[in-house]
């Protein structure tokens, strides 16, 4: 059966859709149903389709910005927990209880606490009886959730699949009409390539058509030099071929251009988003690894390190970057001023 056919079949499913959205954000925007204002300052990041825009490298880009200056805490939804309700993490969390992404956020930035919760209003409840007074909510995946409302909202869309080329679900992967993308105050363009053209941006620009109160950005994921666990680091100069590579993420073509790009020679096993390895899983990991070592990255290492509990398992880390230094300088301060008008 062709894509159009297919597409035509789910058309009548994604009008419905459409009207049902759209009728709970009128209720929202005429104060129907109500916003919770959030009396801390807090930063939202979300985006508009189903997933794979690269919201937790924003958020890990916020918490490196604001954690030396600020008591940070991050709400998410924890997706694919094996928990229920409100759950601070704890030295006792792990990837099950949190989630993949908190899990890793609290890892890697002890410092800061994380708190999951499938209505963020009861999230945001809780941080108010644990948190110092002068902390920062940092909310993850947080656009189609407004019983809340942060002081500053972050909107991520990538280069190769822009919400404004999208279609509304089952159709295509919008959450809701393009026509939410007017809540953000900062739309990020994430994934972009390195080499980004002039012609490119103006492209962006025309097509996005901003609003007064909107800042654009473009940014692209930058792949360290160096491979790691939690005992030890690897220069990818330094990688014995072949490897084997897991990716249990939305999008994995970027990482599978990089590697290739370095000319490394590796087999791909991908799982689907957020992916919950069981034993069939691991035994099928094992028995195509043999005696290679294993690459996957930063999320979905903190799911398998406790399963496949070996010296050659690795992460590749990852980070946010913008395409010009001067567009980062403006974005760290628009966040840092955002904190202080809060």
């Amino acid at each position: 059966m062709g894509m159009k056919i297919i597409k035509g079949l789910f058309f009548p499913f994604a009008i419905i859709y459409d009207l049902i959205v759209m009728i709970r954000n009128i209720l929202f925007d005429s104060g129907v149903l109500k916003e919770h204002q959030i009396l801390k300052p807090s930063i939202g990041v979300g985006n508009l389709s189903s997933g794979g825009t690269g919201k937790s490298v924003v958020v890990d880009y916020l918490i490196c910005l604001l954690k030396e200056k600020y008591s940070l805490v991050v709400l998410s939804r924890g997706y694919k927990r094996n928990t229920k309700g409100v759950i601070v993490g704890s030295h006792e969390s792990n990837a099950a209880s949190l989630g993949d992404e908190p899990f890793q956020f609290m890892k890697k930035h002890p410092e800061i606490s994380v708190v999951v919760a499938e209505k963020r209003v009861l999230g945001i409840q809780k941080i108010d009886k644990i948190a110092k007074k002068d902390s920062v909510i940092l909310l993850d995946d947080v656009m189609q959730h407004r019983y809340v409302k942060p002081s500053l909202m972050i909107l991520t869309s990538t280069f190769e699949t822009p919400y404004f080329s999208d279609q509304i679900l089952p159709v295509g992967s919008l959450r809701e009409s393009k026509k939410g993308s007017k809540r953000a105050d900062i739309i990020l363009i994430t994934k972009c390539p390195e080499d980004m053209k002039q012609e490119q941006i103006h492209f962006f620009k025309k097509k996005l058509s901003l609003q007064k109160h909107q800042q654009l950005f473009f940014t692209s994921i930058g792949y360290s030099t160096h491979i790691q666990n939690t005992s030890k680091s690897l220069s990818l100069k330094k990688i014995s071929n072949p490897f084997l590579l897991i990716t249990g993420i939305a999008e994995p073509k970027p990482l599978l251009v990089f590697l290739n790009e370095k000319q490394l020679i590796f087999e791909h096993l991908s799982y689907p988003d957020h992916h919950n390895f069981n034993s069939s899983d691991i035994a099928h990991i094992q028995k195509r690894r043999g005696d290679k070592m294993i690459l996957t990255t930063e999320k979905d290492y903190t799911r398998l390190s406790p399963l496949i509990e070996d010296e050659n398992v690795y992460y590749l880390p990852i980070k946010m970057e913008f395409i010009n230094h001067e567009d980062q300088i403006l974005f760290d301060k628009t966040i840092q001023n955002s904190i202080k008008l809060s």
